[in-house]
């Protein structure tokens, strides 16, 4: 079961076969990391490792499970097949390790031995079975998500299928099934309720299961979320926290006493942020603790003595590790000086972190820290270090004042061995969000924008975090409200004006090109200005109006657009990059998927029609099958490659 490490000579053959620039196949060889957890002896590390398969009839990512040691031990991979095997989780004696697969056709709990062998299949769910949480005592699962729905399959089968929105909504419900014992035992509900059932946890003694609960599984529905408690026994519920705000579950305390939540404003809106809050169990009352730097904490766990609990926050274009005191304010741990660490997970002791890091130059690879030495971080996985590395162009933080003085950073990347003094041509690439955020990631990775194939053909990139952007506190975020195109866009027009000054980018070779948000703010672009000589919005936003009635997340816009078009129509209207659409003289790529319920295709087809009408250079793809961003490699291949194809025809 053990992978063999290659000797240093196959290496450096594999190395010289590799290709001499960065290519978009050739990013699609990097393998993502994710799920990194210690063992409750922090001896062990389980990981997740993905690969792209591109084959004559296959285009699918599969992924499995590893396990290295903290030691300098060789990793092993744990789970094999056809079918990825996903959210690994040690058992609470750290001797088998719990996932989920689609091996037996539909999605499963399975466990395996971590000295390997033919992994046991626990339930035999023919419904949808979300996410699964092990006793702390081992004895059992409980998880989420719907039983079989045969009436449905029949409605099918009779073509009388039609669907009645808004009504039966397909909620996700608690079960429980013993795992003691020769045999696991057969799932039962735990909840006999019709609401739906987000992120859940144990209590420390295994008696108790607090829960996420908010009306439907739609996005738009997560921000009314509550937290009830629900004893097991009996299966009496009691509600922990039932207000305007939306509360959010992070944990029990391991002495059992607090649990830990995330709290909205009274007016839940996300671009304002959460804050941390403990409950109090033996008197119902609910504490705030002090906010973050950015509010947008992402929680870990509690630390062994239930004196502080762990999270991770952005911090401009990184992010940092941090811990919450229950009585103080935060304390920052751990900060990288260069590169961004990913998601953190600890150990059921609370003596190990398990995390990814990565940097622009260095690919992604799997690591665990002491908590008692969060700095000192320890690879354990090699999913990329035998990768090829054709030369990668420089990348550098850069800042530059806005129109009004304001601070705006991002990321600039160099075309590979790049000259002082010469003049390139640069690609501005705008996040998505508004609140998304560009971090120090490696630049050979598969994407939507392949940045280093980019920097091989000669093209510098900047990545900017305009206002909107998270990782830069709360007022920068909100910043936008009611101001999409407004001071957003001048910061990006001041970012390229920085690059122009700064003696690198070519004033009349200039593209732009974003996804969802970054796609909105490219159709914007070129509505306002004729110096981009090419532009490709992907999965762009380009009707505001229309955006509002067809997405699934309306509130969202509610939010940042101070209403409903008909109660905001002067707000919609000056945003709407649809209005402005006379003016586009930029040669205009449009990229969409076709079941994209965020930003509905139609945002694509509404401006690819105007275009056409008005003779401006254009092209339209949809990609079958496509959500919001695709997901099947060969798409993700042909969106980069029609990135880089666009750009060198309309600058070079």
């Amino acid at each position: 079961m053990r992978i063999l490490l290659l000797p240093l000579s196959v290496l450096i053959v594999l190395a010289a076969d590799g290709p001499n620039a960065w290519t978009p196949a050739h990013s699609m060889q990097v393998q993502p990391v994710a799920d990194v957890i210690p063992s409750p002896d922090g001896r062990r590390v389980v990981w997740t490792q993905t690969r792209a398969v591109l084959q004559a009839e296959k285009s699918e990512q599969i992924t499995h499970i590893f396990l290295g040691r903290t030691g300098n031990a060789e990793p092993v991979q744990l789970t094999r097949g056809e079918k990825s095997a996903t959210r690994p989780t040690f058992s609470p004696d750290g001797t088998q390790v719990f996932f989920l697969s689609e091996r037996s056709g539909k999605q499963n709990l399975y466990r395996i031995p971590i000295s390997g062998g033919e992994a046991e299949q626990l339930t035999d769910w023919k419904g949808t079975l979300f996410a699964y949480r092990v006793s702390p005592d081992g004895r059992r699962v409980a998880f989420t998500g719907a039983g079989e729905d045969k009436e449905e399959e029949k409605r099918k089968k009779e073509k009388a299928d039609y669907t009645i929105i808004d009504a039966n909504p397909k909620n996700h419900t608690l079960y429980l099934m013993a795992l003691d014992g020769e045999m696991p035992g057969k799932p039962e509900k735990l909840i006999e309720a019709i609401y739906h059932i987000g992120d859940f946890d144990w209590s420390p003694d295994s008696r108790y299961v607090a829960f996420e609960r908010r009306p439907a599984p739609e996005q738009d529905d997560a921000r009314r979320a509550d937290l009830v408690e629900v004893e097991v026994a009996t299966k009496a519920l009691r509600e922990i926290a039932a207000t305007a705000a939306t509360e959010l579950l992070v944990g029990y305390s391991p002495d059992g006493r607090q649990l830990a939540l995330l709290r909205s404003s009274q007016t839940p809106r996300p671009v304002d942020g959460y804050r941390l809050a403990l409950y109090s169990r033996s008197d119902g009352g609910i504490r705030e603790l002090p906010p973050t730097f950015d509010n947008r904490p992402s929680p870990i766990d509690w630390s062994p003595d239930s004196s502080r609990i762990y999270y991770w926050e952005p911090k401009g274009t990184r992010a940092a590790l941090y811990a919450m005191p229950v009585d103080g304010p935060p304390v920052a741990l751990y900060l990288p000086q260069r590169g961004r660490i990913g998601p953190a997970r600890l150990n059921a002791s609370g003596t190990h972190l398990g995390l990814t890091f990565e940097t622009p130059e260095q690919a992604v690879e799997a690591y665990v820290t002491d908590t008692a030495a969060p700095a000192k971080l320890v690879r354990v996985s090699e999913a990329n270090t035998a990768l090829s590395k054709p030369p990668l162009g420089k990348t550098e933080l850069v800042r530059w004042k806005a129109t009004d003085g304001l601070e705006i950073e991002g990321l600039l990347t160099y075309p590979v061995d790049y000259r002082a003094g010469a003049r390139v041509p640069l690609i501005l690439n705008i996040h998505g969000g508004p609140s998304g955020v560009f971090g120090e990631g490696f630049i050979g990775a598969a994407g939507l924008y392949p940045i280093a194939s980019f920097a091989a053909k000669g093209f510098a990139v900047l990545r900017p975090n305009p206002r909107g952007s998270t990782g830069y506190g709360q007022q920068f975020r909100q910043s936008v409200i009611q101001d999409w195109g407004g001071l957003d866009f001048q910061d990006l027009m001041a970012g390229v004006d920085q690059a122009i000054a700064m003696g690198i980018a070519d004033p009349e070779r200039l593209a732009v090109m974003g996804w969802s948000y970054g796609g909105y703010m490219t159709a914007w672009a070129v509505t306002q200005t004729t110096r981009f000589k090419a532009a490709a919005v992907g999965a762009g936003i380009t009707n505001t109006v229309s955006m509002y009635g067809t997405q699934d997340i309306p509130g969202v816009f509610e939010d940042y657009f101070g209403g409903t078009p008909w109660n905001q129509p002067a707000v919609y209207a000056r945003s709407s990059p649809l209005n402005f659409v006379h003016r586009v003289k930029t040669p205009t790529l449009i990229l969409h998927g076709e079941n994209d319920a965020r930003v509905p295709p139609g945002q694509a087809q509404e401006f690819y029609r105007a275009l056409k009408r008005q003779g401006v250079p254009t092209r339209m793809i949809l990609y079958p099958r496509t959500p919001h961003g695709p997901r099947e490699p060969k798409f993700q291949l042909h969106i980069m490659e029609q990135h880089l194809e666009w750009v060198e025809k309309n600058l070079q």
